[in-house]
């Protein structure tokens, strides 16, 4: 599956799902996603781990990627046999980065823009910049 296809699917659920029954604005897009990264910086602070499925009376720390899902018939890499089998909510800081990449791939497939040219050609021009560029420290 190619970003866009990823990006159309998440789109259609999100549709599906209630969230485009009014037309969204970019600014509560932009709002959206910036309390995503917020969610994975609290993560990190807190020194939670990377990520882990559970419910309340129970929960399993994991490493990512040691299942595997299915999706349109082809298989990925799933962070836990458990999320899956027991349906349990994927936390941490580590989902919170997917739910901003969900969210922007969202709001991507709802405008009709090509977003796998747009980051290849955005990753082809940054190798090209000389090393640290723009001299800032960070």
């Amino acid at each position: 599956m190619n970003i866009n296809a990823l990006a159309q699917e998440i789109h259609e659920n999100a549709v599906n799902h209630g969230w485009w029954d009014e037309p969204r604005r970019f600014p509560e897009i932009a709002a959206l996603i910036h309390s995503e990264i917020s969610e994975a910086l609290e993560e990190y602070r807190d020194g939670k781990p990377m990520m882990y499925c559970g419910s309340q009376s129970k929960e399993c720390e994991i490493a990512p990627f040691t299942g595997k899902i299915e999706i349109n018939g082809k298989e990925y890499n799933s962070p836990c046999p458990a999320c899956e089998s027991e349906n349990r909510k994927p936390e941490r800081l580590a989902v919170e980065l997917a739910d901003a990449i969900i969210r922007i791939l969202d709001y991507t497939a709802s405008e009709g823009i090509d977003i796998e040219a747009v980051i290849i050609a955005k990753h082809a021009y940054n190798k090209t910049r000389p090393y640290r560029h723009g001299g800032k420290k960070a």
